[in-house]
């Protein structure tokens, strides 16, 4: 027996009957062979870790674009706090961790440079849209590896597709995943509001401090807690109404006061339109996009969504250099004096 399989053994005998076994996956679109050490849901995460896309998110905005502090979270970041939420819940349910661990490293791989504001300029541009949800999927099937795709399993791509508050994943991983993003996004970015002197804890509604906690720890503790209590032994991932309601309307709270908030997003009108005239001239100079985009060309895809693949995997000082490289006058160099 392999070691593969004595882990894939201790999964039948420990986890809960409603986990996702390793063993039981739906598999991958292109068969391969079994590792002999590592399950399926475990070389996903792997491949997910060590993909180019995944080092590119620490340079890419969650929020705040270009900010002056080293503490600020960027598209890395709440990544990795995703990640710890959603593998404490698992933990504690007794579910897939290599899953749950799977999908939250990759949810994020499809976001553009400059946050949300670069996602709104290429969904409006792109031949039927673009979401950074199905950007995530495309990279892992079609983009990663020169067009061949990370060819993970159906688990872990589902997970990522519907990680969204309007689709809900097939697997209780991956719906510990859909709110564990959330619950990661309005607590951290709340810090970095503050942080931004974007607001104060005080503007938060005493009654939602009140049922949820005065601290970003008390915050994280109460959430989590709340989810592994209303979903032990349970074929469901819930929380209590109470909590679930003061949630939804923090989140509120923070798209009234920080999301759209004209200080915190004022450089966005920038950045949209860095964005617009990069996606002007590259459709104009197909040719300089990199050859693995431009091959798709010849298997029948837009030159829109090629181009769209190929800035929304820039991180925000790439476009940024580029923009430069088109669009700003360079000093004239010369040998000598």
């Amino acid at each position: 027996m392999t070691i593969r399989e004595k882990i894939e053994k201790m999964e039948q005998e420990t986890l809960s009957p409603y986990a996702t076994l390793s063993s039981c996956s739906r598999g991958r679109e292109r068969e391969e062979p079994s590792c002999d050490i590592r399950p399926v849901f475990q070389r996903d995460r792997d491949r997910i870790l060590h993909c180019k896309a995944f080092r590119r998110l620490k340079n890419k905005t969650q929020v705040f674009l270009t900010p002056k502090g080293d503490h600020y979270r960027t598209r890395l970041s709440h990544t990795l706090e995703v990640s710890q939420n959603a593998r404490t819940i698992a933990k504690a349910l007794r579910l897939n961790e290599d899953l749950v661990e799977a999908i939250a490293l990759g949810h994020d791989l499809g976001h553009t440079p400059f946050g949300h504001a670069g996602e709104y300029l290429l969904n409006s541009l792109c031949k039927n849209g673009f979401r950074h949800n199905e950007q995530s999927v495309r990279i892992v099937e079609k983009l990663e590896k020169s067009g061949e795709g990370l060819n993970l399993t159906w688990e872990v791509r589902d997970g990522i597709l519907n990680h969204q508050t309007s689709t809900m994943p097939h697997t209780l991983e991956g719906k510990i995943v859909r709110l564990s993003d959330k619950i990661a996004y309005i607590n951290h970015d709340i810090d970095d509001a503050i942080r931004a002197q974007i607001m104060v804890q005080e503007d938060i509604p005493k009654e939602l401090l009140k049922t949820l906690g005065y601290t970003t720890r008390e915050r994280l503790d109460k959430l989590i807690h709340n989810i592994i209590t209303n979903s032990i032994e349970k074929d469901d991932i819930m929380m209590s109404k109470e909590v679930e309601e003061a949630m939804h309307e923090l989140r509120r709270f923070m798209f009234k006061n920080v999301y759209q908030n004209p200080v915190a997003k004022g450089e966005e009108e920038k950045a949209r339109g860095l964005l617009k005239q990069l996606y002007d001239y590259y459709m104009d100079h197909l040719e300089l996009i990199p050859e693995k985009y431009t091959n798709m060309l010849k298997s029948g895809e837009d030159e829109e969504r090629v181009v769209c693949d190929y800035i929304s995997g820039m991180t925000d000082q790439y476009a940024i250099t580029k923009f430069e490289e088109y669009f700003l006058p360079q000093a004239w160099q010369v040998d000598g004096y």
